[in-house]
């Protein structure tokens, strides 16, 4: 049922598209998808607490999701513990393999923040920017980015449980953000609008902290990530 209505794409043509869209938003060429992190806040569950106690201080499960440029969902990962880093759940993850394993076309990438290591699929912003090629990239990267953070918000307000505190268990909050995920790809296939009015302010949703910064591919071990950020962004912008 779940790959029904969230599938990544693997196909030339999708993928092309995808790409076509993306670029419509910042000029920022070869992008598939947006992809980052956002908690949803869970009672403390009896079993293994500190776990999922985030950098936040409070419970919740962390939640890896990608957007396409028209704000629908093209993978998700609810399974993770609010401490789980957002570049380990990547790591972790089948959208890791399909670009590692060489599953999606080369010149395909995802844009991620500063919170994943830089790889020659997934770019990320430069933490000291140089003026020039590399301001002209973080510029764009940011705008384009901010699809997946517009996307996020988009769901939660669509469906209101995952703003407030989710009172189940870790494994049955998991399957409700999943299922929300399914009918936020519903909604937007039968282009259902979301709702106009916006939730109260949630500190719960600011997901940015400047102590997980990455910058190159030190988490993998080279910097063929960092190389490759580099002539991207010197080649296109």
């Amino acid at each position: 049922m779940v790959q029904q209505f969230i599938r990544f794409p693997v196909q030339a043509d999708q993928i092309r598209r995808n790409q076509e869209h993306f670029f419509q938003v910042a000029g920022f060429p070869g992008i598939v998808g947006a992809i980052d992190g956002t908690h949803v806040q869970i009672i403390a569950p009896s079993v293994d607490e500190n776990e999922f106690i985030n950098r936040h201080h409070y419970h919740s499960i962390n939640v890896q999701v990608v957007f396409d440029a028209s704000y629908k969902i093209l993978d998700i990962v609810a399974k993770w513990p609010g401490s789980t880093h957002d570049s380990r759940i990547l790591r972790e993850s089948g959208l890791h393999v399909l670009f590692e394993n060489n599953h999606i076309p080369v010149h395909t990438h995802l844009l991620g923040d500063s919170g994943y290591p830089s790889r020659r699929w997934l770019l990320t912003p430069f933490l000291r920017p140089l003026p020039g090629a590399q301001t002209n990239y973080n510029r764009a990267h940011k705008r384009t980015r901010s699809i997946v953070e517009r996307g996020i918000g988009q769901l939660k307000r669509r469906f209101h449980v995952l703003h407030g505190e989710v009172r189940l268990s870790p494994q049955k909050t998991c399957q409700v953000i999943i299922a929300c995920a399914v009918l936020h790809n519903i909604c937007k296939d039968r282009q259902i609008p979301i709702p106009d009015e916006d939730p109260d302010e949630n500190p719960n949703d600011a997901e940015d902290d400047d102590t997980n910064h990455h910058d190159g591919g030190a988490v993998c071990g080279n910097n063929n990530g960092t190389l490759y950020r580099q002539l991207f962004a010197v080649t296109h912008f």
